[in-house]
């Protein structure tokens, strides 16, 4: 709904997607503040966190549609789009490491102390033997636990704003870049359909959809793992931190890969870079020095996961608009529905975390977990991200667009511009004449 929108935009001194991400980021803001500070309500508190958290994320589609889409309107070239889309994802993953950073750093010098599970929690009763054991937890670390989650979402907050300001600042998008708008207005499902018909499209987003999934769980369940299966509860932080830095380093080698040899080629390469040391992990003894090798070996792919999906929507968006040179318009929606499914995955790696881990009997802050759960955490970041990744490259095989195919594109879009400019011009002096 939000592409729709946005497609609809008016043009404006500042454009059409800046308005978007301006006005969203302060609201956006507030409602993130909200999401870490607990009400002094007895009853209603889950509609409070529901309610925001819903808040939260609509704006921050306010926010990442535009912001993303924002690579069709700076530039025509197909080399500068990829260059600043590779800017743009190193950028950030390097977010998610100072996110992650500032979060552990705050939030981890506050003590919370694990729990450890009395013989008799079984796993019919661990839930309620656990609350017990819970009420006993010190209320003043609780309060400073508290403190310290909304420091950290003030801090993050803070940056949020200054980023949103750089952008609006520092970016301008060039209205003959690309026509947002359509010469004739185009209902919301007749956009739809033109968009969702599209086949290079579907395969994309399906092929997206797996390797997402797979990598989403490997980073949702790495901490636990490293935690409980492996035993490095104090090492986690510094785990998770080498994961995005190598990411973060990787991305512009990526960059130089696909351009080098082709953007299909480094999807392969990239995406199955990580299933053997994915095997390994799981496979071979608690080893530090080990994990530590896994961790830069799945962020090497974890920046060919960022960065290669998006790099390819470009090429996907000119392949339609070769197909439908008379519908305009359309980018906005290409790239909510990216945003859609990369809010999907999330939503569904959430959930079969969650549901699996549950349903294995794990315990809530506790020192140590049932072998069923340690079984679990190494389905879940070994077999599980495997057979998505493997799922995912098959459908990527699918995917039409290869480097001729781009080139033969970027040629005829040329000449269609080229075209349509000596069309204009002539319409120009023929009405110059009459009058």
């Amino acid at each position: 709904m939000v592409g729709f929108f946005i497609s609809k935009t008016s043009w404006t001194r500042f454009g059409r997607l800046m308005p978007w991400i301006i006005f969203s980021t302060p609201f956006a803001v507030i409602s993130y503040f909200l999401i870490w500070f607990v009400p002094d309500i007895s009853r209603g508190q889950v509609m409070w966190y529901l309610v925001f958290y819903c808040i939260f994320q609509t704006l921050v589609t306010c926010f990442h549609v535009p912001y993303s889409a924002l690579t069709m309107f700076i530039s025509r070239e197909q080399s500068e789009r990829d260059s600043a889309t590779a800017y743009r994802m190193t950028v950030e993953v390097l977010g998610t490491v100072l996110g992650t950073a500032i979060q552990g750093q705050i939030v981890g010098k506050v003590v919370t102390p694990c729990i450890e599970s009395p013989i008799f929690i079984g796993k019919t009763n661990s839930s309620v033997a656990m609350e017990e054991l819970n009420m006993t937890h010190d209320t003043g670390s609780l309060t400073d636990t508290r403190n310290a989650y909304m420091i950290a979402a003030g801090v993050i907050g803070g940056l949020y704003i200054l980023c949103a300001v750089i952008l609006s600042v520092g970016v301008r998008e060039k209205r003959e870049s690309s026509e947002l708008q359509s010469d004739e207005p185009v209902s919301f499902f007749q956009g739809l359909k033109l968009v969702m018909n599209h086949g290079a499209y579907i395969k994309l987003i399906a092929g997206f959809l797996f390797t997402s999934l797979a990598f989403m769980l490997l980073e949702g369940n790495f901490a636990l793992f490293c935690t409980y299966t492996l035993g490095f509860r104090n090492e986690f932080q510094n785990i998770l931190l080498a994961i995005m830095l190598s990411a973060t380093l990787t991305i512009p080698l990526w960059q130089w890969f696909l351009t080098r040899f082709g953007k299909k080629t480094a999807v392969y390469v990239g995406m199955s870079s990580a299933i053997p040391f994915l095997i390994m992990v799981a496979v071979l003894d608690s080893n530090l020095i080990i994990t530590y090798i896994v961790a830069v070996a799945a962020g090497i792919s974890v920046a060919a996961a960022f960065l290669l999906p998006w790099s390819m929507l470009p090429d996907v968006i000119d392949d339609f608009k070769l197909q439908h040179p008379n519908s305009h318009g359309h980018e906005a929606i290409f790239f909510s529905f990216y945003v859609f499914f990369t809010k999907f995955t999330s939503g569904v790696s959430l959930g079969i975390s969650t549901l699996s881990l549950d349903f294995a009997g794990y315990q809530t802050r506790g020192c140590s977990q049932p072998s069923d759960v340690n079984f679990t955490l190494k389905m879940l970041v070994s077999a599980v991200p495997v057979t998505l990744i493997l799922l995912g490259l098959l459908l990527f095989k699918l995917y039409p667009i290869d480097e001729e195919k781009r080139r033969k594109n970027k040629k005829a879009l040329q000449d269609l511009r080229e075209e349509s400019n000596s069309s204009s011009e002539s319409d120009n002096t023929e009405l110059a004449s009459i009058v």
